[in-house]
């Protein structure tokens, strides 16, 4: 195991400190509802580790009371999330935390050298693909309020949503076909989209509308920005007015259907695909991203994607 030490401000369990990437708080009908709110507006809620294992420790939080029928996933400032941290100062993949949502070995050296392929395999497993799909299978719904951008994998947060409700001003994609990597580690494009949606936003790395994403399937509702937060209450206090069994028995029958469609062999098999792309950019140029960072896929981005009003 690593000898690596999370700083006592970064420890994701403590969702109270105003270090922490998540806020955490309670409302509704009853207390019956929590607000979970991704919490690095500055950088566009970008997922670096210890955000995504304080969204861990919310989401178990919620889970873990009693009270707490509906979970709301939001974000602060402009954007939902541009996606996974590739590159700001805060980017912690080289930092250990104890594996929650896997049983692997740790994918630290300790030394800050490059992550190896195995060492990348290992981290992708526990923290893209494996929290996705337990935040997946949390036994109370989730919500995904969802405004401005939801780029890569801020929609890996989304779809392990149940349902999403998006401001008019949100826009998503999946540009990760510039670095050759075949779509976010948490492949449910053919399902969420269908086939045919799903080749064209991979194949040309477009950004979609909320509109476009509601007359597509993705989305449930689509209502102007001031209107988000009200819309998602509304629906909140629908559902704490059902039983506890009747909500978790519901989404238990809905997603063993996905599954029995493929889903999760399906993700699987992309996976492995995924991690093949990562290991021959780096085999051809000693960058697993293929040559691209932060900077050129937002210029890539803008350079002739739609809509250009609130990009990232």
């Amino acid at each position: 195991m690593s000898d690596a030490v999370i700083p006592p401000a970064l420890r994701p369990d403590d969702l109270t400190a105003d270090s922490s990437p998540i806020a955490y708080e309670t409302g509704g009908p009853d207390g019956a509802v929590a607000y979970v709110t991704l919490n690095r507006p500055d950088y566009r809620n970008a997922q670096n580790s210890v955000m995504t294992y304080s969204l861990d420790a919310a989401f178990r939080k919620a889970t873990e009371d009693p009270a707490i029928k509906v979970i709301v996933l939001r974000a602060a400032g402009k954007h939902f999330s541009a996606g996974h941290d590739i590159g700001t100062p805060e980017r912690d993949f080289d930092t250990f935390y104890p594996n929650v949502a896997t049983l692997h070995w740790d994918h630290t050296r300790g030394d800050g050298a490059p992550l190896d392929s195995n060492q990348r395999l290992a981290r992708e497993i526990e923290v893209y693909m494996g929290m996705c799909r337990r935040w997946r299978d949390l036994p109370k719904p989730v919500i995904a309020q969802v405004h401005g951008a939801c780029i890569a994998g801020g929609l890996m947060l989304a779809w392990s949503a149940d349902f999403i409700v998006a401001a008019d001003d949100a826009f998503f994609s999946d540009p990760v076909a510039r670095m050759g990597i075949p779509g976010v580690e948490y492949f449910a494009h053919a399902y969420v989209l269908g086939a045919r949606r799903a080749k064209e936003i991979l194949f040309t790395g477009q950004r979609f509308t909320a509109a476009q994403a509601l007359d597509w399937g993705m989305v449930n509702h689509v209502v102007p920005r001031a209107e988000l937060g009200a819309k998602v209450d509304e629906i909140c206090a629908q559902m704490t007015e059902m039983p506890m069994q009747g909500l978790f028995l519901s989404k238990k029958a809905v997603n063993i259907c996905e599954d029995q469609m493929g889903m999760r062999n399906a993700m699987d098999s992309v996976f492995g695909w995924h991690h093949f792309a990562h290991a021959a950019n780096d085999a051809d140029s000693g960058d697993s991203l293929g040559g691209m960072d932060a900077k050129s896929m937002k210029a890539a981005a803008q350079s002739g994607a739609a809509p250009k009003e609130g990009q990232a």
